[in-house]
């Protein structure tokens, strides 16, 4: 298993920092530093950063809320008592300047063109509906015939699905699902069910007016071929494609220019290390890009959607304050946010095929189609047959184990033996091995004592 990398501050990392920070107060001539450094920070320090973790609790269930170390923490609060000392000073002189820096660190880290392309939001879901919102207006004024096509995967996550019924749905739009195989076993699978659904969507001289694509599946779990799709998409005349990353940044490869899309959206809470709750929203530079607007109207309306987002009435804009910080604490490890996110690819792999292994089930996909996350099958004789037992096993495994991870529910096809339920296992850097041994001891337990879902009443 790969190691915690070893790390210290050193005198020429923060003479570095200090550098970046001069820049970022610049605008689009900011560069991220590309001095390397000579050590690294330590599993001590990791511990400290995150000291106010339940250690009682083995919580591999990043992927839900993600995680935020005690030096960001330290920071957000000095950005919160220095709007509280003089609000006046914070938001006509300090707001503004500290949102377009955050916003320009994202702008180079996920290759976009310009910062203008680039706003601030709460999650990912405030994204998702700025972009159906356009839809939905587009419906409603005849840009878009009733009845013109937006397809999404079957395995979108629930609020956003929501979101689609509320905006395309309503307005009259035709929704179409791409149905997903799981387990998957390649890309393949994914891009012949996507081609599918865009003939589909063209039936009877539809147009297909938007896509939306899941970068990383939430439940289960799986990165999607996602510039295969977007190609396709263009190939085959979709007007606009929405990618719903909340699992992005920090997660998996994440470039715009690469990729493609007309709208990324990505939470930086999850994978990120920031505090709740903070997201970017990706829109490439078009003449369509001034039809978008941020559901919360204020006074700053008409402006942009980057300008309008950075202010939505009085609120706690500390989260959108501290990414220098955060790269600040991410610089820290052994090739930066690249080494974080190949060293908990590796892991969460390396754990997953432990416990199936342990079990005799098998995991979810291929370990090339996962990132920091991965679904391990269950044993069988747990008995899970519904999503309502998933959630009861989960809960039970929370107060009774210790152990908190997310459970899925796969309806077995006829004559299929096999798991029924999958656990959704990830890895940040503050995880240990002791964390999924624990979980691995909890199921064993309920094997051996007999269990099954059926004797858990609430």
């Amino acid at each position: 298993m790969a190691s915690s990398p070893q790390v210290h501050h050193d005198r020429d990392a923060d003479c570095d920092r200090c550098d970046r920070h001069a820049n970022l107060n610049g605008d689009s001539k900011t560069h991220l530093p590309k001095k390397p450094r000579l050590s690294f920070i330590t599993h001590s320090e990791i511990l400290t950063e995150f000291s106010h973790h339940d250690t009682s609790v083995a919580r591999i269930n990043n992927g839900s809320f993600g995680c935020c170390p005690a030096s960001v923490l330290e920071a957000q609060r000095v950005w919160q008592l220095k709007y509280l000392a003089q609000p006046d000073n914070f938001y006509f002189n300090e707001l503004k300047k500290g949102i377009h820096r955050s916003r320009t660190i994202i702008k180079e880290l996920i290759n976009a063109e310009h910062v203008d392309e680039i706003s601030l939001v709460d999650n990912a879901t405030t994204a998702a509906a700025i972009v159906l919102q356009q839809a939905s207006w587009a419906f409603s004024e005849g840009k878009f015939d009733k009845g013109d096509a937006v397809v999404m995967l079957h395995y979108a996550y629930g609020a956003v699905k929501k979101s689609i019924e509320a905006y395309v749905t309503r307005s009259g739009g035709y929704v179409i699902e791409v149905p997903l195989p799981f387990p998957v076993n390649s890309n393949n699978e994914i891009i012949t069910e996507f081609r599918k659904a865009l003939e589909r969507g063209k039936a009877n001289g539809r147009r297909v007016r938007l896509a939306v694509i899941d970068h990383v599946t939430s439940m289960p779990c799986v990165v999607i071929p996602i510039k295969e799709l977007v190609k396709i998409c263009r190939e085959e005349g979709v007007d606009q494609v929405f990618v719903d990353a909340a699992h992005g940044i920090g997660c998996t490869d994440v470039d715009m220019k690469a990729i493609g899309a007309d709208f990324y959206a990505s939470n930086l809470h999850k994978w990120f290390f920031c505090p709740p709750s903070i997201a970017f929203l990706y829109c490439r530079k078009s003449p369509k890009l001034s039809e978008l607007h941020h559901p919360v109207v204020s006074h700053e309306y008409g402006n942009g959607l980057a300008i309008e987002s950075a202010w939505i009435g009085t609120r706690d804009y500390s989260p959108q304050l501290v990414v220098p910080s955060v790269l600040d604490f991410i610089n820290r490890f052994e090739g930066g946010l690249e080494g974080i996110k190949k060293r908990n690819h590796e892991t969460v792999v390396e754990m997953g095929e432990m416990l199936t292994k342990e079990w005799r089930t098998n995991l979810g996909c291929p370990p090339d189609m996962c990132a920091s996350m991965i679904m391990v099958g269950l044993p069988a004789c747990l008995g899970i047959s519904s999503e309502m037992d998933t959630l009861k096993l989960r809960t039970h495994l929370r107060e009774k184990f210790g152990v908190e991870v997310p459970i899925y529910f796969r309806s077995p096809k006829t004559g299929e033996d096999g798991s029924t339920g999958y656990a959704r296992i990830s890895h940040q850097v503050y995880n240990k091995v002791d964390d999924y041994v624990k979980f691995k001891d909890a199921i064993n337990q309920l094997v051996r004592d007999g269990f099954t879902c059926t004797l858990l009443t609430k």
